[in-house]
């Protein structure tokens, strides 16, 4: 899941199933490099610019709930390019005060597999996040950008065991930056849509 995924984490992958095997398991085939076509953002972003202002604010509440974080971005528009609207997703993510950084996580969905993967898979993954949310009184968000999607599960399972050893205020802000990272992602997926479809 590109970003904290809002969809399931796959069932299988190159590091076997659920992706919870090891590394380099024998006979596991190499992951095939994965090349995005070109995408046009000022296409979508010229499109996103003349939105009405409601539905810009829907849309900026689907890459982060803080509803305050979504006015501000859908107020400031127009924006005159991807770094631009970027730098004030981040900007504006550094203002979310304690409350609005809560609406946010309150409305992040716990990452969860397809369900063909194994039932071992889905119980270390329910476990974890059960273990994650009893200590911070809040679901777990993870940027998986830079991972492959057969990685998914195993960062999401490696970033909980790390971060369960955080105090609350370190966590605090590490959750915070996740935050800012994921509506980065997700704003780039959302004007990477043609609009003319």
């Amino acid at each position: 899941m590109p970003a904290q995924p809002r969809h399931p984490l796959p069932a299988d992958g190159p590091e076997g199933p659920g992706g919870l095997g090891a590394p380099g398991s024998p006979g596991a085939p190499p992951a095939p490099p994965t090349v995005a076509p070109p995408v046009d953002h000022a296409l979508g972003l010229a499109h996103f610019n003349d939105l009405p202002f409601a539905a810009a604010e829907a849309a900026f509440l689907e890459c982060c709930g803080s509803l305050r974080w979504a006015h501000r971005m859908a107020a400031h528009r127009p924006y005159p390019d991807l770094g631009a609207l970027l730098a004030a997703s981040d900007e504006a993510g550094y203002d979310l005060a304690p409350r609005d950084i809560a609406e946010a996580l309150a409305s992040e969905p716990a990452p969860c597999l397809h369900d063909d993967a194994p039932r071992a898979a889905h119980l270390a993954l329910r476990a974890a996040h059960a273990a994650y949310e009893s200590r911070f009184g809040h679901a777990f968000v993870i940027c998986l950008d830079a991972c492959r999607p057969s990685q998914h599960v195993d960062q999401v399972l490696a970033g909980i065991r790390v971060r369960l050893a955080h105090d609350p205020d370190e966590e605090r802000s590490v959750t915070a930056e996740e935050l800012r990272r994921l509506a980065r992602s997700r704003i780039v997926e959302l004007l990477a849509a043609d609009p003319r479809r």
